[in-house]
């Protein structure tokens, strides 16, 4: 059974960094890229990073370019998102989530349907 356990959320003020720990089990974890998205209540989930599973490649949103860096290290079974100059637009539950099936190497997803295995979430909130 895949299990995903993120943490490192917490309350910061505006240009403060984080980082998001994502801790994955049940499978062989280098098999299959990882993402990571945010959720607003009331709004819906949002694509913020993937990587493949090397890791040599990432794909970011727009809105998180230039401050948020995705990585992984297959030999912890562990994703990280590094999130710089935070801002209060970042408030959300970050999740990160994994795909039902093994990815192509170089893939990236960033569809929610892409996943099918999602974690409890945590909550980042940045105040001005």
């Amino acid at each position: 059974q895949v299990q995903l356990v993120e943490s490192g959320g917490g309350s910061v003020r505006s240009g403060d960094s984080l980082r998001l720990s994502c801790a994955a089990s049940g499978r062989t974890f280098s098999n299959y890229a990882m993402g990571w998205f945010r959720q607003v209540p009331g709004k819906e989930l949002e694509f913020v990073s993937a990587i493949s599973r090397s890791g040599g490649s990432t794909a970011n949103a727009d809105s998180v370019k230039g401050r948020f860096t995705i990585s992984r290290d297959n030999a912890k079974n562990t994703v990280y998102l590094q999130m710089n100059s935070l801002k209060p637009e970042d408030t959300a539950v970050y999740y990160c989530a994994a795909p039902l099936a093994s990815s192509a190497y170089y893939d990236t997803p960033r569809r929610t349907h892409d996943y099918a295995y999602w974690g409890q979430g945590t909550q980042v909130t940045v105040s001005s």
